[in-house]
């Protein structure tokens, strides 16, 4: 049986080094690859298509959330098994949404992340019992509670967002993702609108809020 391909994405050097050294311990298991961000993430799956990536949801230029749903045109084969500190039913809905296959807690033991690899390798979804709760709950309310907030934006809306709140201008933004400054704004105008927020400041406690960047970027 061939070994288990697998891919780390998480921006902290020190995070990625320790899963490799994890994973390093299970059988038919290799680890191929890393990513420090979700752009890069995206461009190795499309050049080495791996197995299962390890996904984490906050990373600079490219959040996991959306990072995911390129990854599913890029490599359809690939699967996509989130690692993250984030224990809410929002999360865990917007992730398989964007099409992940699993969520899983960054204090998971090693065997439950060799089972949950497996698992999602094999073609079945995995959801750590620690919070699969709250996606039952998060089922029984979404008639009552409709869309998270996230989901009303657009996947470009919530990247412009992110880079909005990682600090970079209009101009920047426009440069980063091949568009016109007036789309730019337009899009930025779209996203206060959904959102109900009204300056840049609000839509920087939103995203940290909500885990598309760090409160540290």
């Amino acid at each position: 049986m061939s070994a288990l391909r697998v891919m780390i994405a998480d921006d902290h050097t020190l995070v990625r080094e320790g899963i490799r050294s994890l994973l390093s311990k299970l059988a038919e298991v290799e680890v191929i690859g890393e990513a420090k961000d979700g752009i890069d993430a995206v461009r190795f799956c499309k050049q080495h298509a791996p197995d299962v990536v390890l996904m984490d949801i906050a990373m600079p230029e490219l959040n996991g959330l959306d990072a995911t749903t390129r990854i599913a045109d890029a490599s359809p084969s690939t699967r996509v098994l989130f690692l993250s500190m984030h224990a809410n039913e929002e999360y865990m809905q917007q992730a398989l949404q964007m099409g992940a296959a699993g969520y899983l807690l960054k204090g998971a033991d090693l065997k439950e992340l060799e089972f949950a690899i497996r698992s999602v390798a094999r073609g079945e979804r995995y959801l750590t019992p620690a919070v699969a709760k709250y996606m039952v709950e998060g089922y029984r309310n979404k008639g009552r509670n409709g869309a998270t907030q996230l989901a009303q934006l657009t996947s470009r809306q919530r990247e412009i967002l992110q880079l909005i709140a990682e600090g970079h201008s209009t101009k920047d933004i426009a440069g980063r993702l091949n568009l016109s400054v007036k789309t730019i704004e337009t899009h930025r105008a779209q996203v206060m609108k959904r959102l109900q927020i009204h300056d840049v400041a609000g839509l920087v406690r939103f995203a940290i809020r909500k885990g598309l960047v760090r409160a540290d970027h």
